[in-house]
């Protein structure tokens, strides 16, 4: 079984992590993709608003009609700070006859190198690194490395946040449940 792992934040989730999901599924014809919801990322602040129970509520919203994608609570229910090595090595020993694929979108290639246990990471999984065109191998990391090319779509989840700061609309950057929420707790103003 070839299972792909799709950490974040995820504050909100957006259209731009649906389709680079969609395309790591189907690029490396995965059997399914998990995404994992990080309680406290080591390297974000986090809006002090937004809870990690209302980030997973949108997510599922998200994802319920798509039996392609499935949600991983494991980070959030262990709370405190997430490290990928941790949750690979979760998910290696949950899923032992499974080959995981570590999934991550281009601007995380310049950082690599502050991520815990790198090394181990790119060793106990497939690395891959969905690029958008225009995006380079800076990563000192690239042998280890697989990379995907996925449409380019210029939304992020620090965007519709700003945007809901402004009482701009964000309809048709995250999916229609997700802005009725946002929209109904008061998210992000």
């Amino acid at each position: 079984m070839k299972i792909g792992l799709l950490g974040g934040t995820f504050n909100p989730i957006h259209t731009g992590h649906l389709i680079l999901a969609q395309e790591c599924w189907s690029q490396l014809v995965l059997d399914k993709v998990i995404f994992v919801p990080a309680f406290m990322p080591p390297h974000k602040q986090m809006e002090k608003d937004v809870s990690a129970a209302d980030r997973l509520n949108m997510l599922r919203m998200a994802l319920e009609e798509d039996d392609r994608f499935e949600i991983s609570t494991y980070e959030v229910d262990k709370e405190g700070v997430s490290y990928s090595i941790d949750t690979v090595r979760y998910m290696k020993k949950k899923y032992p006859d499974g080959d995981i694929f570590f999934l991550t979108g281009a601007d995380s290639a310049e950082s690599l190198s502050m991520w815990k246990e790198i090394e181990a990471l790119l060793e106990e999984s497939t690395f891959v690194i969905a690029s958008r065109p225009g995006w380079g191998d800076n990563s000192p990391y690239e042998k280890k490395i697989k990379r995907i090319i996925i449409p380019s779509i210029e939304i992020s989840s620090s965007d519709i946040r700003q945007r809901i700061g402004q009482r701009s609309p964000i309809d048709y950057l995250t999916p229609r449940q997700v802005v009725r929420y946002i929209r109904n707790k008061g998210l992000y103003r």
